[in-house]
């Protein structure tokens, strides 16, 4: 044989087995429960913990163990990683060994801008930090990042910490040491750049790691930002596909023949023709959600955002492929199939929350499913494998912008929402008010991420309870300037009726479409939830509070407050044979924003302001993880 074929077979042979290497650690760690290892707990977004040494029954003994302050402001979103086994090197000084190498339990924990990341070493008493990265960043890139300065966490896999900072830089760092080997202090292995901030485009959401890729999207629709997915190589950081959610079929990388909508392909260029010109280019459908994996499918799942501009009347058509739900093969990126919640978006229902892949018995037959809550208030079920629409029923019924989505496969109409037209912005015109449409742009759930429990079958859901007023407005694009085009006024959703509460946390029968229980929350439900084979779910509330709930009957069974309002997603993992609950508290993201950036007028913040005035008499600003154990 060829000497170059040899050489060239066992290079890709080598390759395979690294990759095979890193794919097999990943899910391997995410079978054991002690540890977090992902931002969603696993591939599948689940969210779901099999540890039971906290239960129904002693769940109320939960105290306060140890705490950390991140000593950022701002809001925190997002999770601690919890990784064991970690080698720690020994430290040397004039090459005297001072301190001799040792493998030890490490928390990862990050913050909002300027996303600063921590290692605390969770078997030393006091938590000691192990190492500390600082990126610097310019200041720049705060004023165009939407909706507050958050981060959704961290990523971990092939012994890194992979972190996508505010100004759209991907840095791997050394899990043990923070930085490259025999590098300075904050000097990523490597990174780079996947956005330009000086046109608004910005980074909030969490890496993920699937296989042996680095999975990144970018944020920025409020500024005509095209949004786009990328996947990088996790060793090197090398460019491997980048899809785009709008524009020609080699940008989106598209098959018009063979990726389908419904069941039926696309057909060419889908990612242009139901715009009007070039608007495509400013066409939003930015990434910044939360990702999902199916190895034995080798496809990826997530979610694209609104279209700009909010005013629908300046972009006519359908504006695909924004507000759409994606399954693309990880290693090609290309597209598999589509499914698009809201054509034409008018109220900026984004659909980039988490899609959970679950098994589920429909119709009498095992269905690989994938359950997504849109923020425009329907609970969708379809098929994984093929995007077969199976179930979409209102998971908030508030929700009257829609009356339903059209399930007949025979109709013209199949798969779209069918619209109560008072409620439509486009109908009543630009410069004119639509009055109280639900849910409001924020969605009947936004980025806080569901559980899902396999021992109930049910999904565990935080949820908004909120509605709007909306009025679309002309606007001009500049790059790097707010590119909206509509002004918000946000409220209770049963303010007619009296009530005031602005959340549910929900369980929900994504086989059905039905609710099965829900519990009012005063605000609303901005943290992720974690559901546990203990029986309880956790999630935690705007006031700050971490609350504990029976998964089967919703029963509270306790709960504490922290040092400040919860938009993180509670975790839980195990050191030494104890069994931990761990949140970031630190109040903002978009319903805290007032909070966070000190903004007073009811419509700031694109609307949410007014609608949560009154969260300041609760709590305060100030970054903190606080973990709980059950007192001994």
């Amino acid at each position: 044989m060829n000497k170059f074929l040899v050489s060239s077979s066992l290079t890709m042979l080598a390759l395979a087995l690294s990759n095979d290497v890193c794919a097999d650690e990943l899910l391997e760690l995410q079978k054991d429960p002690t540890q977090w290892v992902s931002p969603t707990g696993d591939y599948a977004n689940l969210r779901h913990s099999a540890l039971k040494k906290i239960t129904t029954e002693n769940v109320g003994k939960l105290v306060v163990d140890w705490q950390f302050s991140t000593g950022v402001l701002r809001g925190h979103e997002g999770a601690p990683l919890v990784i064991h086994n970690i080698k720690i090197p020994a430290e040397e000084k004039d090459g005297v060994v001072v301190k001799q190498a040792y493998t030890t339990d490490v928390m990862y924990l990050h913050t909002p801008f300027p996303n600063v990341v921590y290692a605390l070493d969770l078997k030393d008493r006091d938590h000691k930090i192990i190492w500390k990265y600082a990126p610097q960043q310019d200041a720049s890139v705060i004023p165009v990042m939407c909706c507050d300065t958050v981060n959704r966490g961290l990523a971990y896999g092939d012994g890194k910490i992979f972190l996508a900072q505010a100004d759209t830089t991907l840095v791997a760092l050394d899990a043990a040491t923070g930085a490259s080997s025999g590098a300075t202090k904050d000097k990523p292995i490597w990174s780079v750049k996947f956005g330009d901030p000086s046109k608004g485009e910005t980074s909030t959401a969490a890496p993920h790691i699937f296989k042996d890729k680095v999975v990144v999207g970018n944020a920025g629709g409020e500024y005509g930002v095209r949004g786009q997915i990328s996947a990088y190589e996790i060793k090197t950081g090398r460019l491997i596909w980048r899809g785009y959610s709008t524009g020609p079929d080699s940008d989106t990388l598209i098959d018009p023949e063979k990726t389908t909508h419904l069941g039926k392909p696309v057909g060419k260029d889908s990612g242009i023709n139901s715009w009007q010109g070039d608007q495509w280019k400013l066409g939003g459908g930015t990434t910044w959600g939360w990702y999902s994996y199916d190895p034995e499918l080798n496809l990826i799942y997530y979610g694209t955002g609104n279209p700009s501009t909010w005013n629908p009347l300046q972009r006519p058509g359908d504006n695909r492929w924004s507000m759409t739900l994606w399954a693309r093969d990880l290693d090609t990126g290309k597209a598999r199939w589509l499914y698009q919640t809201t054509p034409h978006d008018q109220w900026d229902y984004d659909a980039v929350n988490e899609l959970l892949l679950v098994d589920q018995e429909i119709g009498g037959k095992k269905v690989k499913t994938a359950v997504h809550f849109d923020r425009n208030g329907f609970g969708y079920t379809l098929d994984r494998v093929n995007g077969d629409l199976l179930v979409a029923e209102k998971f908030d019924p508030a929700v009257n912008w829609a009356t339903r989505i059209d399930m007949d496969k025979s109709s013209k109409t199949y798969g779209r929402p069918i619209l109560d037209e008072r409620f439509s912005p486009e109908k009543n015109g630009e410069d004119v008010t639509t009055q109280g449409a639900c849910p409001t742009t924020l969605g009947s759930k936004d980025e806080q991420p569901a559980s899902y429990d396999p021992n109930t079958g049910l999904f565990l859901v935080p949820t908004n309870h909120v509605c709007m007023d909306f009025e679309p407005f002309r606007v001009s694009y500049s790059a790097g300037q707010p590119y909206v085009g509509a002004s918000v006024e946000m409220f209770p959703a049963d303010r007619d009726k009296g009530q005031t509460h602005t959340g549910n946390f929900i369980a929900w029968d994504a086989r059905k479409g039905k609710i099965v229980w829900s519990n009012k929350e005063q605000f609303s439900a901005w943290s992720g939830a974690v559901s546990t084979d203990g029986g309880v779910t956790f999630y935690g509330t705007l006031e700050g509070y971490l609350k504990a709930v029976d998964t089967k009957t919703g029963k509270e069974l306790y709960k504490h407050k922290t040092p400040s309002g919860i938009i993180g997603n509670v975790i839980t993992y195990e050191v030494e044979g104890k069994q931990y609950v761990a949140v970031l508290s630190g109040v903002g993201g978009w319903a805290g924003i007032g909070l966070a950036a000190g903004l007073t007028k009811s419509n700031d913040g694109l609307g949410a302001v007014g609608n949560y005035r009154s969260l300041s008499n609760y709590t305060a600003l100030g970054g903190v993880l606080t973990v709980f154990s059950i007192r001994e």
